[in-house]
């Protein structure tokens, strides 16, 4: 028979250590950073300015539509394709914050209406701030009211 009072032993060992060494750090204080780390090391983000033009997220606006439409909204609806797509603004704000080229045009959708869409560019903006990401709003199928009302957030 085996004898049980040697791993309840242990487990008692580990959980006051566990609570001696949680109560030491609780009682650490916290420290503001140091004139060094507040001036030298947090220097900021660096952007370059450079955003692509606004017929490089077309597909990438296409392929996500779809995406959406099927998965979440149980839809057949696709972007056939674009027309009419410009510029609408590029850095509007200062230039300090992060560089974004904000793009109109309409899309063709495959049920034969025309909807328009707008969608920016962002540097950095890709998954983990990796490439460029692309946030867009089809106008009319906002349907989870991310950019209502009629995609006016999702422009300058």
């Amino acid at each position: 028979m085996r004898n049980l009072s040697t791993p309840l032993k242990r487990l008692r060992f580990a959980t006051v250590l566990g609570a001696l060494l949680g109560g030491a750090m609780a009682l650490g204080e916290a420290k503001a950073a140091n004139p060094l780390e507040l001036n030298f090391w947090l220097s900021g983000p660096r952007y370059d300015g450079r955003v692509a033009p606004c017929e490089h997220a077309l597909p990438t606006i296409a392929t996500q539509f779809w995406e959406k439409e099927s998965t979440f909204w149980n839809s057949a609806l696709k972007i056939e394709g674009f027309s009419a797509v410009r510029e609408t603004a590029f850095r509007p704000w200062q230039s300090d914050n992060i560089p974004r080229r904000y793009c109109s045009g309409h899309a063709l959708m495959n049920d034969g209406k025309v909807r328009t869409v707008h969608f920016s560019i962002i540097e950095d903006g890709g998954y983990a701030s990796f490439g460029q990401g692309v946030e867009w709003c089809v106008v009319g199928l906002d349907r989870n009211w991310a950019y209502n009302p009629a995609c006016k957030a999702a422009r300058p």
